[in-house]
């Protein structure tokens, strides 16, 4: 399917205020960071996290699935789930492996949140490279699979008497730190940019496909 035939083809039922917000929002979208989660055990936590990392402006999901599954709460992500793009690795052999060569084909370092006494703050990544940060559960945190095979260890300072903020929070944190040191994130190219529209537009125009199949396009 052609991205920019798609495009042509819907834009007449999109609202002028509608496309604007999308250019807006692309402008601010992201690659560059990525965020892995495993085997997350609680629903409402995948959906916080969805939201809070939409609007930061993460553009990709990875979520490793061994153990637990779930489903997103509507209400939660507020429509969040609608506009990223979620990775599941739950169907090999090694899920961790599957998913962290996937993001290594793709140019990202993997790092593990983890108070490791190798771990290093979270500020003192570099994040000028491709970056994925990796979280697991809130009681028992990444898997000793999940650390042995990231790149190292990162965590958030803290200075209080517990040892860990909550899953949403956590990313929330990392996330901020990183786009700081970035000044900013580094931009999709036009083409990611193009593709990401089109899924949008079939995603928020009614009947989307049924308009598109009457034009000779195949969906």
């Amino acid at each position: 399917m052609n991205p920019q035939q798609v495009i042509d083809i819907l834009e007449e039922f999109v609202s002028e205020n509608k496309q604007t917000h999308i250019d807006r929002v692309l402008s601010k979208r992201t690659r560059h960071v990525t965020l892995v989660f495993e085997d997350i055990d609680k629903p409402h936590n995948v959906s916080a996290v969805l939201r809070t990392a939409e609007c930061m402006g993460i553009q990709d999901l990875h979520f490793i699935k061994n153990k637990n599954d779930y489903e997103i709460n509507p209400i939660i992500t507020q429509g969040a789930a609608k506009w990223v793009t979620m990775h599941h690795h739950n169907n090999a052999e090694d899920n961790v492996d599957a998913c962290y060569q996937s993001l290594r084909d793709e140019g990202y370092q993997i790092f593990a949140t983890s108070l490791h006494e190798t771990s290093r703050s979270i500020d003192a990544i570099d994040p000028t490279v491709k970056t994925a940060i990796v979280f697991g559960t809130e009681a028992d945190g990444i898997t000793q699979e999940a650390g042995e095979k990231a790149d190292g260890f990162v965590h958030i300072p803290m200075s209080g008497f517990t040892e860990s903020f909550n899953l949403s929070v956590s990313a929330a944190i990392c996330l901020t730190v990183l786009k700081s040191k970035l000044d900013g994130w580094p931009s999709l190219a036009d083409q990611e940019k193009l593709v990401l529209r089109s899924e949008w537009y079939r995603k928020i125009v009614r009947e989307a496909d049924i308009i598109l199949r009457s034009k000779g396009v195949e969906v």
